[in-house]
Parts: C-alpha cells; sequence; structure tokens
C-alpha cells in the first residue's frame, strides 16, 4: 500500500524571507496529488516540523500551521516531528504499520534538509520510496540557487543505492501510477 508524505508545508517556512523556489507550482502539484491520493485511499501523512519561536514553528502558533493553500483536513493523519529526519522520534512507522504502507510518495520542503533526510531514512529502513521530482522545493543558499539543489538531489536519489528502491518521477508519473 502506498501512502503520500506531505513534509514541512507550513507558514512559517514560506513566509518572509523564506523564498522558497516555485512555491506555487509545487503548492498545486502537491495538491493534485492530494486529491489523487484522496480518490484512491492512499493514506495522506502530514509532517510538521516543531520548533520554537525563534523560527516560528512552536506547536500551535501561527507559523506551525500547514500552508491555507494546501488541501488539508482536519480528519488528515499528521505527525509531530523535531530535527530533519522524519522517523526520528515520531510515530510515523507505527502510522505505516498501521495503514499497510510500504511505499511512500515524499514532497514537501525543505529538498536539502527534511526531504534528503526523509528519503535516505525511509529507504535504508526499507519502504519503496517514489519522490516527486517536482513536488519539493527549498531556497537558496550563498553556494547554490534553489533550482541546482533541487536537480542535484532528484540525480542524487535516482542514483542512491539502498535496500529498498528510491524512485524520482513527476508528479504526472505518480498520479498516473496511483
Amino acid at each position: 500500500m502506498k501512502a503520500l508524505l506531505v513534509i514541512d508545508m507550513q507558514k512559517a517556512l514560506f513566509e518572509g524571507n523564506s523564498k522558497r523556489y516555485d512555491a506555487a507550482e509545487i503548492i498545486k502539484r502537491i495538491n493534485r496529488l492530494i486529491a489523487e491520493a484522496r480518490d484512491k485511499n492512499v493514506p495522506i501523512i502530514f509532517v510538521r516540523h516543531c520548533g520554537d519561536n525563534d523560527n516560528g514553528l512552536k506547536p500551535d502558533s501561527k507559523g506551525w500551521q500547514i500552508l491555507d493553500e494546501l488541501d488539508f483536513r482536519d480528519s488528515d493523519i499528521t505527525v509531530q516531528k523535531s530535527c530533519c529526519d522524519s522517523f526520528c522520534k515520531t510515530d510515523l512507522e507505527q502510522v505505516l504499520n498501521k495503514n499497510h504502507a510500504d511505499k511512500l510518495i515524499i514532497t514537501g520542503c525543505c529538498t536539502d534538509f527534511c526531504i534528503d533526510t526523509t528519503v535516505r531514512q525511509a529507504a535504508s529502513k526499507g519502504y519503496e520510496v517514489l519522490v516527486a521530482s517536482d513536488g519539493h522545493t527549498t531556497a537558496d543558499k550563498p553556494y547554490l540557487d534553489a533550482k541546482i539543489i533541487i536537480e542535484h538531489h532528484n540525480f542524487v536519489w535516482s542514483e542512491f543505492y539502498s535496500p529498498a528502491p528510491v524512485e524520482v518521477l513527476s508528479t504526472e508519473q505518480i498520479i498516473y501510477d496511483l
């Protein structure tokens, strides 16, 4: 069974100086995946980063909330995390087991931190991973533009050796395969 992970698509990570690459289009593509997952009864799991007032991600604060533009519903599954790894000290694995999920579709923010760490950890735990190549984002860094960071990670994941396969596919390809 597949499950859709939507990681860290929270207000504080998209406001102010947090300019995320292609954010509006990424949000549209994630919403398309959410709609298709709902239609096919694929579990949707929103992973939220829990931080503090300094990063705007204090639980229950405005910045901690899921972006208004996303089709997030109170009935959706949520997992709270406090580091880049969506599995570390969370109940994500129990949630996946309860939903019989062994193939994860991964989307969200930020490519070079929480998405990358979760992709690697999921694969090392034996989950088949589908990364939506056009469904994750980050911000420019002093050393690289966001577009290059995203392209680099898509390449690395597509060549990644792990106990379980990692595939990097477009949103359209993933929707077609759902």
